[in-house]
């Protein structure tokens, strides 16, 4: 039945919209197998393949919402400066209207037509400002949309964030329990779980439905540096230690700003390794842009930013353990001179950061 009512789904999306509510109706179905997979279990290894079929549903459908909340916080700008524009347009017709009633006859005689030309030009002034109203509302209402449209998906995210956290702490006791040989836990609440995000997952998808038609907006290659700077070592170029890495070294000011070379979805803001703080950028499904060796970060997982956004700031103190990235150049103020590496993944692997990034 689950099967059947996932593919009686509404059809008509608009093209917008359709590559997330594709992707969230595939990982409602991959769910709704593994949930099936789940109940028709008899051993330990059985359990482990279904809830792990389990966690990579998840994984797809909380990559489909963070396409979905992308598309959303992308048409709420394009929306809001339309409808700044209009209100605008609005407020400068109905002030040369109110101009020209306070003083006629000096305005009759500034058209070069005469009075029956001026008296034509405010006619068709006055019923413009209606019109622009109307536009108005529409755009407002657009926005109302859309508002909606981000608490369902925000809030199905942090239902889906939770129950990924919930099947991998159940696979990890069924691999426990094999293990240790005892009793396997008892799958009932996995799967009752499971069911309420396969539900959750099918009105995601309709919410894809209702968005506003808009053009998405490509990804202009190539983008803005992250950081004032300069090129310190190109991708591949080994260092003093000989240790050649994909991404780019790039030498900034001590405090300088990093901001998001192109709008997306924060995926990690933190700590890793001896890389001082990093971030993980994705602006489009399958493309992480990586930056390391920030001091300080402004952003948290999950936050969609747009282009332009301040991410983080470089250190402005003595070098760090980050600065083991740079080439170990020698001059004045060098010791002050802090280095951000910018790396970019597609589809999990490497990608030149040069034919990304105006690195030149």
């Amino acid at each position: 039945m689950i099967r059947r009512a996932l593919l009686l789904m509404a059809l008509a999306t608009p093209a917008a919209a359709q590559d997330g509510a594709e992707t969230a109706r595939r990982a409602a179905a991959m769910l709704a197998d593994a949930a099936v997979r789940l109940e028709a279990a008899r051993g330990a290894s059985d359990r482990v393949a279904a809830l792990t079929e389990v966690v990579r549903g998840y994984e797809q459908g909380l990559a489909a919402l963070r396409d979905g909340l992308r598309q959303v916080a992308a048409q709420e700008r394009a929306l809001t400066a339309d409808l700044a524009a209009r209100e605008e347009e609005v407020a400068r017709l109905l002030g040369v209207l109110a101009a020209v009633g306070q003083d006629p006859e000096a305005r009759l005689l500034l058209h070069p037509s005469g009075g029956r030309g001026a008296a034509r030009a405010a006619m068709m002034l006055t019923d413009a400002a209606p019109a622009l109203r109307a536009e108005a509302e529409a755009l407002r209402r657009d926005l109302a949309v859309l508002d909606a449209i981000r608490e369902v998906e925000e809030s199905a995210a942090a239902e889906l964030r939770a129950g990924l956290d919930g099947i991998q702490q159940a696979r990890l006791a069924v691999s426990q329990a094999m293990a240790d040989r005892t009793e396997l836990p008892d799958r009932r609440a996995d799967l009752d779980a499971l069911r309420a995000r396969i539900d959750t997952l099918e009105e995601v998808s309709r919410s894809f439905a209702q968005l506003p038609e808009a053009d998405a907006a490509p990804l202009a290659l190539p983008l803005p540096l992250p950081v004032e700077g300069t090129l310190l070592r190109g991708p591949g170029e080994a260092d003093a230690a000989g240790i050649r890495r994909p991404g780019a070294i790039l030498a900034t000011a001590p405090g300088a700003e990093v901001t998001a070379p192109a709008g997306g979805t924060i995926r990690y803001a933190g700590p890793l390794l001896d890389y001082d703080l990093v971030i993980l950028l994705e602006p489009r499904p399958g493309v992480l842009l990586v930056f390391a060796g920030m001091a300080k970060v402004y952003v948290s997982a999950g936050q969609v930013v747009p282009a332009g956004a301040r991410l983080a700031a470089m250190g402005d103190g003595p070098p760090g353990a980050a600065e083991a990235l740079r080439d170990g150049a020698a001059g004045a103020g060098a010791s002050r001179r802090k280095t951000l590496y910018v790396d970019v993944r597609e589809g999990g692997t490497p990608a030149d950061p040069s034919e990304w990034f105006a690195l030149e």
